[in-house]
């Protein structure tokens, strides 16, 4: 039986001799674009023929869930179950990508085949998700060589929809519950902190994303003959928008504001530098709540941002008064807001104020969830990170972008710890996505670090009776 040293190492050799290049490429070269529904055949192949087989050698029993329930969603599931009395990991991971925006990469790169360029990888996929959730595969692969076995049981979830919102998940997970029970969630997907810190995350922030529209009337008019005489909309959305949130980026509006920003979320904050990276771009000085730190306002706090906003037709401005201007905002917001009346809140405050002529409508939305920084969960995975890298580990209460964790928080129930494989200048969702070669052999390390902690060592919150067992 390896030893917990030997297995990190040969974890590192095989990205240092090119085969985790090798398996990531085969993973990227298919085409899963979730946005495209004439690529449903493809992203079930992946399912099918990508990672069953992988999860079959395992000793996985699996079960595919093709377009469930005739929605745009296909999941598969597989289950090691080694003792029923061991306790059991839930794991997730994604084979749906973006668009992958043919011809607009560096130096001609075709985003499904992955290239190499110094320590960067190229490919659609690549870092959100395909490279992540290989890791963790090939991770519980070593362990398995390793020791014959893993010391706890797993199920890994796929879903082919994450990049279209999770379609029908959170009713899957309802639905299949007994399927999926676990003790604790551990997956991949999202950014660390930065290239150089191994991170734990514990949830997402949710999202509202809302119209303003000021539908004032179907004609344009002349700005000499009816300036001062007739309501201009893009001025007075403009004002309206002011309502909810300044100049400044500082929101206005109290509903849409959690009731406080906890201690235990603080002080797992305090200190955190961020937007650190060399392409990252410059935090504005002024922007934002001035009595929060920048890591505080990402990921401990709400921001409320314009997306888009027009009115006639700004290349080609003429002189009339226009008759319509419409926005679209978004409220990224953290577990503690109230967000259940939002359309409700945001018209009477406009109403107040004196533009009932807005009108609000929600468009989209999805929940907050995380769990507390002081979970024991939350401590014993950030030793086992400290043990595999000798490197302090971030914890962050929660992304500041989206994932679907409130299933598995939520719905499920399950204590959760992201792991995340990629940096915030991967570029995923754009151009030249990648995944850097360091953060592959660190996590590749990690993970094996962590699920051999998890099974051999009795040190995880799993109850020691029951661990020591497998000692």
């Amino acid at each position: 039986m390896s030893n917990r040293k030997e297995i990190l190492k040969k974890a590192a050799s095989f990205v240092d001799g090119g085969g985790f290049f090798s398996e990531l490429a085969a993973l990227v070269g298919h085409r899963t674009v979730s946005t495209n529904s004439a690529n449903r055949l493809e992203l079930n192949s992946y399912l099918t023929d990508k990672i069953a087989p992988r999860l079959q050698r395992m000793g996985f029993d699996n079960r595919i869930h093709a377009e469930w329930n005739g929605g745009a969603n296909s999941f598969l599931v597989g289950r090691r179950i080694e003792d029923p009395d061991l306790p059991t990991m839930l794991c997730y991971g994604h084979a749906d990508v973006v668009d992958g925006h043919e011809g607009q990469w560096d130096e001609g790169r075709d985003p499904f085949t992955l290239s190499a360029e110094g320590e960067r990888w190229y490919g659609r996929g690549s870092a959100d998700n395909k490279g992540q959730h290989l890791v963790n595969l090939k991770a519980l692969e070593f362990l398995l060589e390793a020791h014959g076995s893993l010391g706890f049981n797993v199920v890994f979830l796929f879903e082919s929809g994450e990049e279209i919102g999770s379609p029908d998940l959170a009713e899957f997970a309802e639905a299949h519950r007994e399927e999926l029970a676990a003790d604790v969630f551990i997956a991949s997907d999202g950014p660390r902190l930065s290239a150089e810190a191994p991170t734990i995350f514990l949830g997402a922030r949710g999202g509202v994303t809302f119209e303003l529209a000021a539908d004032l009337r179907t004609e344009s008019y002349h700005s000499g003959n009816w300036g001062g005489l007739i309501r201009n909309p893009a001025t007075t959305l403009a004002a309206a928008i002011g309502v909810l949130v300044d100049g400044h980026g500082r929101i206005k509006l109290p509903a849409l504001l959690p009731s406080a920003l906890p201690a235990a979320v603080r002080n797992a904050l305090d200190g955190i530098q961020v937007a650190t990276g060399r392409d990252d771009p410059n935090v504005d000085a002024g922007w934002g709540d001035p009595e929060l730190t920048p890591a505080e306002r990402v990921y401990g706090w709400n921001t409320l941002e314009v997306l888009a906003i027009g009115a006639a037709d700004p290349q080609n401005p003429v002189n009339a008064i226009p008759g319509t201007a419409h926005a679209v905002l978004q409220l990224r917001f953290v577990v503690g807001t109230d967000v259940q009346d939002l359309e409700g809140q945001v018209q009477r405050a406009l109403n107040e104020a004196g533009f009932p002529m807005v009108r609000a409508k929600v468009l989209t939305s999805f929940p907050a969830s995380r769990i507390e920084p002081d979970d024991p969960w939350v401590y014993w995975a950030s030793e086992s990170l400290r043990e595999s890298t000798g490197l302090p580990t971030t914890i962050l209460p929660n992304i500041g972008g989206s994932l679907p964790n409130a299933v598995f928080e939520s719905t499920l129930g399950l204590p959760t710890l992201w792991i995340p494989h990629s940096y915030p200048g991967c570029l995923q969702h754009a151009p030249n996505e990648h995944m850097l070669e360091p953060i592959a052999r660190q996590g590749l390390q990690l993970m094996c670090g962590l699920f051999h902690d998890l099974g051999v060592r009795g040190n995880s919150p799993f109850a020691p009776s029951v661990l020591s067992t497998h000692a």
